[in-house]
């Protein structure tokens, strides 16, 4: 098998839940322990969540490649960036990096797609339902992104970095997010993308009758199965 690089710390919270659902996953799979090697980098997030805030995407870029090129050099064979919002770079951290990099946009898209469904609502922070990089990923693949109101997206986001990444979970902040879900459902919503890492630590299954799609478990699917074909 092929050796899996994950950059994490952004955040720490959702970081955890990569290689506990690889691991995981691999032994209910397999019945023993012999998953991959995995290398975690985990950065300094607090510079992130500046450059975030400031706009600077292209040094966070910069800085992204170079501890994905220091996971390679430790021996990672492919790598994946642990969170939705710094896939903002992906394709140019892509080209700078002498490794594959598995894309949590592209394993959301193959998810939605293969249960049938052509609308999804799309939740995340301000960045990742702002830009267009997630919603143009799904739509290339035939899948129309619903995200909700300016305001509603200013709330999430406020939870997701003031309680979510610090591991807080709070009730009304899980009743903030399914009222934000029901607009999107009257809109034609058929299921919801959770497209921040965060957010299945307070909205799961068990609170929405709509189909969820926790993109960090299904990144981290991906990149076992990655890593699994890999060795054959």
């Amino acid at each position: 098998m092929k050796k899996i690089g994950i950059l994490g710390g952004m955040s720490p919270e959702s970081t955890t839940l990569y290689y506990e659902h690889i691991t995981r996953t691999y032994t209910a799979r397999f019945g023993n322990y012999g998953y991959p090697e995995i290398l975690i980098y985990s950065v300094n997030f607090q510079k992130y969540v500046d450059w975030q805030h400031s706009g600077q995407w292209q040094e966070a870029a910069r800085e992204m490649a170079e501890a994905l090129e220091r996971l390679h050099g430790a021996g990672a064979d492919f790598g994946l960036i642990a969170t939705n919002t710094m896939h903002i770079v992906f394709e140019e951290v892509q080209r700078a990096v002498h490794m594959p990099l598995i894309s949590i946009v592209q394993a959301t898209a193959e998810s939605v797609l293969a249960a049938g469904l052509r609308s999804v609502g799309l939740l995340g922070t301000i960045f990742t339902m702002r830009e267009r990089f997630f919603r143009e990923g799904l739509e290339r693949c035939g899948i129309t992104a619903l995200v909700p109101e300016p305001d509603s997206q200013q709330r999430m986001n406020d939870v997701i970095y003031q309680e979510l990444c610090r591991g807080e979970i709070r009730t009304e902040s899980r009743r903030l997010f399914l009222d934000i879900i029901d607009p999107l459902r009257a809109q034609g919503a058929q299921g919801i993308v959770l497209g921040c890492t965060e957010i299945p630590l307070l909205v799961e299954p068990q609170h929405c009758d709509l189909p969820l799609f926790n993109t960090a478990l299904l990144h981290a699917a991906k990149a076992l199965d990655f890593a699994l074909q890999s060795a054959q």
